[in-house]
Protein backbone atom coordinates (compact mmCIF):
# COMPACT_ATOMS: atom_id res chain seq x y z
CA UNK A 1 0.00 0.00 0.00
CA UNK A 2 2.97 2.49 0.96
CA UNK A 3 4.43 1.44 -2.65
CA UNK A 4 0.74 2.71 -4.29
CA UNK A 5 0.55 5.64 -1.97
CA UNK A 6 4.03 7.09 -3.13
CA UNK A 7 3.36 6.81 -6.79
CA UNK A 8 -0.05 8.64 -6.06
CA UNK A 9 1.97 11.42 -4.65
CA UNK A 10 4.21 11.64 -7.14
CA UNK A 11 2.23 10.83 -10.34
CA UNK A 12 -1.52 12.20 -9.46
CA UNK A 13 -0.27 15.41 -6.42
CA UNK A 14 2.50 15.96 -8.65
CA UNK A 15 4.66 15.99 -5.54
CA UNK A 16 8.77 17.06 -5.34
CA UNK A 17 10.66 13.89 -4.48
CA UNK A 18 11.14 15.65 -1.31
CA UNK A 19 7.88 15.96 -0.30
CA UNK A 20 7.21 12.37 -1.41
CA UNK A 21 10.07 10.64 1.37
CA UNK A 22 8.87 13.23 3.96
CA UNK A 23 4.96 11.62 3.74
CA UNK A 24 6.27 8.00 3.32
CA UNK A 25 8.77 8.82 6.83
CA UNK A 26 5.71 10.28 8.01
CA UNK A 27 3.57 7.54 7.27
CA UNK A 28 5.71 4.71 8.45
CA UNK A 29 6.63 6.39 11.45
CA UNK A 30 2.62 6.56 12.77
CA UNK A 31 1.92 2.97 11.36
CA UNK A 32 4.76 1.31 13.17
CA UNK A 33 3.78 3.03 16.12
CA UNK A 34 0.21 1.83 16.18
CA UNK A 35 0.86 -1.46 14.63
CA UNK A 36 -2.25 -1.88 12.78
CA UNK A 37 -3.83 -1.74 8.67
CA UNK A 38 -3.88 1.28 7.61
CA UNK A 39 -7.49 0.29 6.80
CA UNK A 40 -8.31 0.04 10.80
CA UNK A 41 -6.91 2.92 11.65
CA UNK A 42 -9.75 5.65 13.93
CA UNK A 43 -9.86 9.23 14.31
CA UNK A 44 -8.50 8.62 17.63
CA UNK A 45 -5.43 6.49 16.80
CA UNK A 46 -4.42 9.54 14.80
CA UNK A 47 -5.62 11.87 17.59
CA UNK A 48 -3.77 10.00 20.35
CA UNK A 49 -0.48 10.33 18.00
CA UNK A 50 -0.71 13.83 17.04
CA UNK A 51 -1.13 14.78 20.90
CA UNK A 52 2.27 13.18 21.32
CA UNK A 53 3.26 16.20 19.20
CA UNK A 54 1.90 19.17 20.80
CA UNK A 55 4.95 20.54 22.52
CA UNK A 56 7.21 20.86 19.28
CA UNK A 57 7.70 23.33 16.38
CA UNK A 58 4.62 24.26 14.78
CA UNK A 59 6.24 22.95 11.14
CA UNK A 60 6.76 19.87 13.17
CA UNK A 61 3.09 18.80 13.55
CA UNK A 62 2.17 20.50 10.50
CA UNK A 63 4.59 17.63 8.46
CA UNK A 64 3.20 14.98 10.57
CA UNK A 65 -0.71 16.20 9.66
CA UNK A 66 -0.10 16.90 6.15
CA UNK A 67 0.95 13.09 5.74
CA UNK A 68 -1.81 12.10 7.30
CA UNK A 69 -3.78 14.39 5.14
CA UNK A 70 -2.73 12.99 1.57
CA UNK A 71 -3.08 9.51 3.00
CA UNK A 72 -6.57 9.22 4.45
CA UNK A 73 -8.10 12.19 3.13
CA UNK A 74 -6.66 12.01 -0.51
CA UNK A 75 -5.44 8.97 -1.11
CA UNK A 76 -7.85 6.24 0.79
CA UNK A 77 -11.06 8.54 0.71
CA UNK A 78 -11.62 8.89 4.18
CA UNK A 79 -11.95 12.68 4.72
CA UNK A 80 -13.94 12.22 7.59
CA UNK A 81 -10.61 10.30 9.69
CA UNK A 82 -8.77 14.03 9.46
CA UNK A 83 -11.46 16.83 8.80
CA UNK A 84 -11.77 17.48 12.64
CA UNK A 85 -7.78 18.57 12.65
CA UNK A 86 -6.61 21.66 12.12
CA UNK A 87 -2.86 22.62 10.96
CA UNK A 88 -1.44 24.79 14.11
CA UNK A 89 -1.14 28.33 13.96
CA UNK A 90 2.52 29.80 13.11
CA UNK A 91 3.15 33.37 14.71
CA UNK A 92 5.42 35.89 12.45
CA UNK A 93 8.93 35.88 14.43
CA UNK A 94 10.89 39.14 12.82
CA UNK A 95 14.28 38.06 11.06
CA UNK A 96 17.38 38.92 12.28
CA UNK A 97 20.06 38.75 9.25
CA UNK A 98 23.30 37.86 11.02
CA UNK A 99 26.15 40.87 9.59
CA UNK A 100 29.15 40.37 7.36
CA UNK A 101 31.94 40.31 10.66
CA UNK A 102 29.25 37.86 11.72
CA UNK A 103 29.59 35.75 8.66
CA UNK A 104 32.87 36.36 8.05
CA UNK A 105 33.97 34.72 12.01
CA UNK A 106 31.64 31.87 10.66
CA UNK A 107 33.93 31.44 7.68
CA UNK A 108 37.14 31.95 9.35
CA UNK A 109 35.55 28.32 11.70
CA UNK A 110 35.59 26.14 8.79
CA UNK A 111 37.75 23.71 8.49
CA UNK A 112 37.78 22.57 4.78
CA UNK A 113 37.41 24.26 1.63
CA UNK A 114 34.49 22.15 0.95
CA UNK A 115 32.45 23.10 3.89
CA UNK A 116 33.47 27.19 2.59
CA UNK A 117 33.04 26.53 -0.97
CA UNK A 118 29.52 24.91 0.46
CA UNK A 119 28.99 28.14 3.06
CA UNK A 120 29.77 30.62 0.40
CA UNK A 121 27.69 28.81 -2.63
CA UNK A 122 24.96 29.25 0.14
CA UNK A 123 25.25 33.04 0.76
CA UNK A 124 25.80 34.88 -2.40
CA UNK A 125 23.65 31.86 -4.16
CA UNK A 126 20.42 31.49 -2.72
CA UNK A 127 20.35 28.19 -3.50
CA UNK A 128 18.37 25.85 -0.98
CA UNK A 129 20.00 23.16 1.16
CA UNK A 130 18.22 20.47 -1.43
CA UNK A 131 19.52 22.34 -4.44
CA UNK A 132 23.13 22.67 -3.79
CA UNK A 133 23.45 18.88 -2.00
CA UNK A 134 21.79 17.56 -5.50
CA UNK A 135 23.57 20.02 -7.59
CA UNK A 136 25.39 18.85 -10.36
CA UNK A 137 29.17 19.82 -11.81
CA UNK A 138 27.13 20.01 -15.36
CA UNK A 139 24.63 22.62 -14.23
CA UNK A 140 27.41 25.00 -13.17
CA UNK A 141 29.76 27.47 -15.19
CA UNK A 142 32.67 28.33 -13.19
CA UNK A 143 34.02 30.82 -15.68
CA UNK A 144 30.18 32.95 -16.00
CA UNK A 145 29.97 31.86 -12.20
CA UNK A 146 26.05 30.53 -13.57
CA UNK A 147 23.93 27.87 -12.00
CA UNK A 148 20.86 25.99 -13.41
CA UNK A 149 19.69 23.44 -11.31
CA UNK A 150 17.87 21.93 -14.26
CA UNK A 151 16.79 18.64 -11.56
CA UNK A 152 15.69 20.93 -8.47
CA UNK A 153 12.03 20.86 -7.70
CA UNK A 154 11.11 19.58 -10.95
CA UNK A 155 7.56 18.33 -10.14
CA UNK A 156 7.19 21.84 -7.51
CA UNK A 157 4.62 24.52 -8.50
CA UNK A 158 6.41 27.03 -6.62
CA UNK A 159 9.99 25.84 -6.12
CA UNK A 160 11.58 25.79 -9.63
CA UNK A 161 14.77 27.86 -9.63
CA UNK A 162 15.82 28.08 -13.10
CA UNK A 163 19.33 30.24 -12.86
CA UNK A 164 21.26 32.25 -9.97
CA UNK A 165 24.90 33.00 -10.07
CA UNK A 166 28.03 33.06 -7.37
CA UNK A 167 30.20 35.86 -6.72
CA UNK A 168 33.95 35.98 -7.40
CA UNK A 169 35.08 35.24 -3.83
CA UNK A 170 32.78 32.19 -4.01
CA UNK A 171 34.66 30.97 -7.35
CA UNK A 172 37.97 31.83 -5.95
CA UNK A 173 37.45 28.93 -3.16
CA UNK A 174 35.13 26.12 -5.46
CA UNK A 175 38.14 26.75 -8.03
CA UNK A 176 40.64 25.68 -5.26
CA UNK A 177 38.20 22.82 -3.72
CA UNK A 178 37.57 21.32 -6.81
CA UNK A 179 41.52 20.95 -7.95
CA UNK A 180 41.92 19.69 -4.87
CA UNK A 181 39.28 17.28 -4.38
CA UNK A 182 39.35 13.12 -5.37
CA UNK A 183 37.22 12.34 -8.34
CA UNK A 184 33.05 12.13 -7.82
CA UNK A 185 31.49 9.30 -9.68
CA UNK A 186 28.16 11.22 -8.69
CA UNK A 187 29.45 14.61 -10.61
CA UNK A 188 28.56 16.14 -7.30
CA UNK A 189 29.72 20.18 -7.39
CA UNK A 190 29.63 19.35 -3.54
CA UNK A 191 30.65 16.52 -1.83
CA UNK A 192 29.05 16.19 0.89
CA UNK A 193 25.95 14.71 2.49
CA UNK A 194 22.98 16.61 4.29
CA UNK A 195 23.78 14.88 8.07
CA UNK A 196 27.83 16.05 7.87
CA UNK A 197 26.62 19.26 6.61
CA UNK A 198 24.46 19.85 9.13
CA UNK A 199 27.07 18.54 11.37
CA UNK A 200 30.05 20.67 10.46
CA UNK A 201 27.98 23.84 9.94
CA UNK A 202 27.22 23.18 13.94
CA UNK A 203 30.51 23.12 14.98
CA UNK A 204 31.45 26.02 13.14
CA UNK A 205 28.32 28.03 14.99
CA UNK A 206 29.98 26.79 18.28
CA UNK A 207 33.31 28.12 17.25
CA UNK A 208 32.55 31.37 16.32
CA UNK A 209 29.40 31.69 18.40
CA UNK A 210 27.40 33.01 15.39
CA UNK A 211 24.56 30.36 14.94
CA UNK A 212 23.59 30.15 11.58
CA UNK A 213 22.59 27.18 8.51
CA UNK A 214 21.49 27.14 4.98
CA UNK A 215 18.36 28.95 5.35
CA UNK A 216 19.95 32.04 7.56
CA UNK A 217 22.07 32.18 4.39
CA UNK A 218 19.78 31.94 2.00
CA UNK A 219 17.23 34.84 4.30
CA UNK A 220 21.05 36.92 4.65
CA UNK A 221 21.37 36.88 0.53
CA UNK A 222 17.82 37.99 -0.17
CA UNK A 223 18.41 40.84 2.09
CA UNK A 224 21.30 42.05 0.70
CA UNK A 225 20.60 42.08 -2.94
CA UNK A 226 17.99 43.81 -1.50
CA UNK A 227 20.15 46.73 0.08
CA UNK A 228 21.92 46.71 -2.63
CA UNK A 229 18.78 47.64 -5.51
CA UNK A 230 17.97 44.90 -7.11
CA UNK A 231 14.62 45.01 -7.87
CA UNK A 232 12.75 42.29 -5.72
CA UNK A 233 11.38 40.12 -8.46
CA UNK A 234 14.74 39.44 -10.01
CA UNK A 235 15.76 38.33 -6.64
CA UNK A 236 12.30 36.18 -6.18
CA UNK A 237 14.14 34.53 -9.57
CA UNK A 238 17.46 34.05 -8.25
CA UNK A 239 15.79 32.60 -5.32
CA UNK A 240 13.63 30.04 -6.94
CA UNK A 241 9.77 31.67 -6.25
CA UNK A 242 7.76 31.21 -9.18
CA UNK A 243 6.71 34.81 -11.01
CA UNK A 244 3.35 36.15 -9.21
CA UNK A 245 2.74 39.87 -10.22
CA UNK A 246 1.90 41.00 -14.02
CA UNK A 247 5.00 42.77 -13.96
CA UNK A 248 6.86 39.67 -13.59
CA UNK A 249 5.47 37.07 -15.16
CA UNK A 250 4.41 39.04 -18.41
CA UNK A 251 6.94 42.55 -18.27
CA UNK A 252 9.94 41.20 -17.29
CA UNK A 253 13.10 39.84 -18.77
CA UNK A 254 14.29 36.67 -17.40
CA UNK A 255 16.57 35.36 -19.72
CA UNK A 256 20.68 34.34 -18.15
CA UNK A 257 22.58 37.27 -19.50
CA UNK A 258 19.72 39.54 -18.22
CA UNK A 259 19.94 38.17 -14.58
CA UNK A 260 24.17 38.03 -14.38
CA UNK A 261 24.05 41.90 -15.75
CA UNK A 262 21.72 42.61 -12.81
CA UNK A 263 23.99 40.06 -10.13
CA UNK A 264 27.07 41.00 -11.15
CA UNK A 265 26.34 45.23 -11.14
CA UNK A 266 25.72 45.04 -7.72
CA UNK A 267 29.03 43.07 -6.86
CA UNK A 268 27.79 41.27 -4.09
CA UNK A 269 30.34 40.53 -1.57
CA UNK A 270 31.20 38.26 1.59
CA UNK A 271 34.08 38.55 3.20
CA UNK A 272 35.45 42.22 1.92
Amino acid sequence: MLKRFEEFCRVDLQQADRSVRGNLWELGRFLKCIDKSPTQVTTDDLRGYLARFQSKSPSTRANVLKAFKRFFRDFLQRPDLVQSFKFPRRTYTPKTVPSKEDLRRFFDALETDRDRAAFLLFATSGLRRSELLSLRLDEMDLESRTIIPRRAHQSSNTKSTWVTFFNHECQEVLKRYLANRRTNKNNQAISIGESTLRRNFKEASQKSGVKLGPQTLRIWFSCQLGRLGIPDRYIDAMLGHSPRSILSRHYSDFSPDKMREIYDKVDLRVLS
